[in-house]
């Protein structure tokens, strides 16, 4: 269908019908007698290591995404304008701090600049982006939200499906197939789909893996949004790559240091590894559903297997990115249907979880960050029925990322005021 392919960018494979309109594009440029680089990933290759038999190359870096070769061309339709929507249905009231935000961001569509906005956890970004969304749809142009994370992309667009009144694609390597709307949410890698398409693009969660200062990911950013565009970043750790952004001034940045509720961040206690089963015993009297983390996913499994012998009377189950039914079991959990959840670092960041427990185990693991720990703290004190919580980091020995995380957090409530 021709109206899918503006503002795309696509290989033969990924189109029924090419039409006069439909430009073809160099698939790679020879940069030198040994390089080569995509001009979709914008990844430079060696050409011996790219090399197919019949004396042609392939980008690698991005061949889950249909195979770019360099001797078949690219296609691509140039954008074209949306009609002029307005679409919000939101009617929830920002918090002051917020509304800073949210005027920052307005301010920054009408300039047509970069921004980062740093925010901590549990400060309400995604309300803060309505109006943003809202003044660039009611202009005609086509807005993206992008995550590092599929979880993520999954909440944002059951949100944004419920606030605004418009068909919204949500694109990962699961997903469903696109289809041409002035909203859409999408992994980052999927951003190398488009091109110039979006006159606002929104990058949440960009101190996440893969994203973090992942250079082709942000080639995709650069690639999927027009020449004029704004592009807003959001995270609750910023990241080398913005920082020096940031320092060379082609990034504005805002901060955000209180949560939505008003209320500081939960200050995680550090505890021995010994200390875990009894400290478990304390936590369930309460009531509250526990969360812990676990850092790989074998011994996640095993650990969890241990938990229902030692804890009978509860109802605990496993989550990691190889779970094929984990939103169904986030959801259980969510509801109350599941006492305890076990989860890899896959449930650090995009998800909330009413008045939630936040339990580490092997905190000191090299898989645990500082950025990792910063957000998987953030879990607990979400809610404003209760904006406190447990967050226990159980180690064998602290080290640099506890200590930091743990910095960083107590900063951010001084920085609010709260401490």
């Amino acid at each position: 269908m021709k109206e899918n392919l503006y503002g795309r960018l696509l290989t033969k494979n990924e189109i029924s019908e090419i039409d006069r309109e439909v430009k073809r594009l160099e698939s790679m440029t020879e940069l030198s007698h040994t390089k080569i680089q995509c001009n979709r990933c914008g990844t430079i290759h060696i050409k011996v290591q790219v090399s197919l038999p019949i004396g042609v190359y392939y980008c690698p870096s991005c061949i889950t995404m249909q195979r770019v070769r360099s001797d078949q061309p690219l296609y691509h339709l140039p954008q074209k304008s949306f009609s002029a929507l307005s679409a919000i249905q939101w009617q929830g009231q920002l918090t002051p701090y917020q509304e800073q935000i949210s005027k920052e961001l307005l301010k920054a569509v009408e300039q047509r600049e970069q921004i980062l906005v740093h925010a901590v956890t549990g400060a309400g970004k995604t309300e803060m982006i309505y109006q943003s969304i809202d003044k660039a749809l009611s202009s005609g142009g086509a807005v993206g939200i992008a995550s590092p994370r599929i979880d993520v992309c999954i909440e944002l667009h059951g949100r944004l499906s419920r606030d605004f009144d418009c068909s919204i694609p949500l694109l990962h390597g699961e997903g469903e197939a696109f289809f041409r709307s002035p909203l859409v949410i999408c992994t980052t890698h999927q951003l190398l789909r488009f091109k110039e398409y979006f006159d606002l693009l929104i990058i949440d969660e960009v101190d996440a893996f893969p994203f973090v200062d992942n250079t082709m990911l942000y080639h995709g950013v650069e690639q999927a949004r027009k020449m004029d565009s704004t592009l807003i970043y959001l995270t609750a750790t910023s990241t080398r790559e913005l920082n020096n952004k940031v320092k060379k001034g082609q990034l504005r940045k805002v901060h955000l240091p209180r949560r939505f509720h008003g209320n500081p961040l939960v200050v995680p206690q550090t505890l021995w590894h010994t200390k875990f089963k009894e400290e478990i015993k304390k936590q369930r009297k309460s009531s509250f559903p526990l969360l812990i983390f676990a850092p790989e996913i074998e011994f996640g499994k095993a650990f969890t297997e241990k938990l229902k012998k030692e804890f009978p009377h509860e109802k605990i189950d496993f989550v990691a990115s190889t779970t094929e039914n984990r939103l169904d079991i986030v959801q259980q959990f969510r509801q109350k249907k599941l006492t305890i959840l076990v989860s890899t670092t896959i449930l650090e960041r995009g998800v909330t979880f009413p008045m939630v427990d936040v339990f580490v185990i092997d905190a000191h693991h090299h898989n645990f960050t500082s950025s990792a720990l910063i957000q998987i703290a953030g879990r607990a004190g979400r809610s404003p029925e209760r904006p406190t919580g447990l967050v226990h980091f159980f180690h064998q020995g602290k080290n640099t990322a506890i200590l930091t995380a743990i910095s960083e957090i107590k900063k951010m409530n001084k920085l609010g005021g709260l401490q």
